[in-house]
């Protein structure tokens, strides 16, 4: 009985707390990366924003970038030799 007590335990979605909150360690965002942009550069993303109603630069610009990214990384992958 003592197992079948142990199983009641866990979540009904089937996912070990453990694995979640491991997840969620994992994920966030500790590392601070600082970029420069000259006037037109930034009035550029400025206009972006305001026109797509963006109201999160930096979600929008870590999307673009990673998107950026694994489109390269899928068409050119890295290689060993």
């Amino acid at each position: 009985m003592a197992k079948a007590k142990a199983k009641s335990k866990k979540k009904k979605s089937g996912y070990d707390p453990a694995f979640i909150q491991k997840e969620k360690q994992a994920l966030k965002r500790r590392h601070r990366k600082t970029i420069l942009f000259n006037d037109r550069e930034l009035a550029l993303i400025d206009e972006y924003c305001q026109k797509n109603k963006i109201s999160y630069k930096s979600v929008m610009m870590r999307r673009i970038i990673m998107e950026k990214l694994l489109t390269d990384m899928g068409q050119n992958p890295p290689t060993l030799f």
